[in-house]
């Protein structure tokens, strides 16, 4: 394996492992920034030995054990001692005299779920909505700032100094690492689905890199939606996000082609859709609609997924019913992302002129200067109107926004093949 395929594999390592190792160091310190440090030194620890040792046969146990050693050498040091929970403080001190073996051993006896702590711990209401979304991201998705600030549709350099003002602030307020009580849960509830989406979506539909999809973030997303549904069975809401990710997961097998290609919803075999997923999504939609009378906006996005996983076929899809969910859904989040994609709903529905005239009143609109997916819809639209030159100059566009390499070649051959 070459220096560079080592990287590449490190690099892959990381985005699955990050979050587990960050949640497992913040347990043992209270302190997300320092968690995020060790992790960081146990990535370079690893970009170091393993181009000439090889990649271990369990990466992310390495990166684990690397990163307790570094954080146990910290202690042991004194270092740490003061921002430590007086509990572990205690109990390491009572460990120093114990073989290495443990050591290791009282750090690895998990009570609960860290991950869930963890976005819990970065959701706290001392942070802005905004620093929330952006640490969790970082820390649990192990996204990059720049995909990060992609997500957001907002320069980079805001997004670095969000994380880097929220780190500080959950040290200096010393906030606890733990799963909120009952009282307190509802408040955290809403930032903390907004990040869950995120990160789905990022595994979802990746922002940048070589790969269409990275199912690893989607199975941690809808895992950690999940439990918070078992947490808050009352909340309709919850019940929404995990039905969209359910229906959106049981689609992941077949948007990609054999050589790692995006396959677009419309194109795909259907038969490749896991229906146990689609079941499930259903299942968690049909409970979101029994505890609420007016639907919510990841509710909204799960009926019009659903939409979809009933239609047999896509031409059996209810595209107007799905114009009428992007109606409600357009309402209650004036969001510019949410706009396009009624835009799309209404060619589907009612012909392409109806959705180019939607498209057209977005293209000033700041937040999608960047956003390829708006000159990419608008193609299609121009496309299908006869109107060739202009949709190859919307695709061009399209394909030089994106920073995902299998998206640009999807845009740029869509482009050459226009018209034949």
């Amino acid at each position: 394996m070459t220096t560079t395929d080592t990287h590449r594999t490190i690099e892959a390592v990381w985005r699955i492992e990050s979050a587990k190792v960050i949640a497992a160091l913040t347990r043992m310190t209270g302190d997300v920034g320092l968690a995020e440090d060790l992790a960081q030194d146990a990535l370079v620890a690893a970009l170091e030995k393993w181009p000439a040792s090889g990649v271990p046969d369990n990466p992310g146990a390495w990166l684990m054990a690397t990163a307790k050693h570094r954080a146990i050498d910290q202690f042991r040091h004194g270092k740490l001692l003061e921002r430590k929970h007086v509990e572990l403080d205690h109990e390491l001190r009572a460990r120093e005299a114990s073989p290495e073996g443990d050591i290791h051993a009282a750090l690895d006896d998990y009570v609960g779920d860290d991950l869930l702590r963890l976005i819990f711990t970065t959701c706290h209401p001392v942070l802005s909505t905004e620093a929330r979304v952006a640490l969790t991201l970082r820390l649990l998705g192990g996204l990059t700032t720049d995909e990060i600030a992609r997500a957001f549709l907002v320069p980079e350099a805001t997004i670095a100094q969000r994380i880097v003002r929220a780190k500080r602030t959950l040290r200096e307020a010393r906030v606890p690492f733990e799963v909120p009580p009952a009282a307190e849960l509802a408040a955290r509830l809403s930032s903390v689905l907004d990040v869950l989406y995120l990160i789905f979506n990022e595994g979802y539909s990746a922002t940048a890199g070589d790969e269409w999809v990275r199912p690893a973030l989607c199975e941690d997303a809808l895992r950690l939606g999940r439990i918070l549904a078992q947490l808050s069975a009352q909340d309709s809401e919850v019940h929404g996000l995990v039905a969209l990710m359910e229906i959106q997961a049981s689609r992941l097998k077949a948007r990609v082609g054999p050589a790692g290609e995006p396959i677009l919803l419309l194109d795909q075999d259907r038969g490749r859709w896991d229906q146990l997923l689609v079941r499930r999504g259903l299942a968690a939609l049909e409970r979101a609609e029994q505890l609420t009378g007016t639907l919510g906006p990841f509710a909204l996005q799960a009926a019009i997924a659903a939409c979809h996983a009933r239609a047999r076929t896509a031409e059996e899809t209810d595209w107007t019913r799905i114009t009428a969910l992007y109606d409600a859904l357009a309402q209650l989040t004036q969001s510019p992302v949410v706009e396009l994609n009624r835009a799309v709903a209404y060619s589907m529905a009612f012909g392409p002129a109806a959705g180019l005239e939607i498209a057209d009143t977005l293209t000033a609109h700041p937040a999608l200067e960047s956003y390829h997916l708006l000159p990419s819809v608008r193609a299609d639209f121009l496309a299908k109107l006869g109107r060739f030159g202009e949709a190859k100059t919307e695709l061009e566009r399209a394909a030089s926004l994106t920073r995902n390499t299998r998206e640009r070649t999807l845009l740029l051959d869509r482009a050459k093949n226009l018209g034949t």
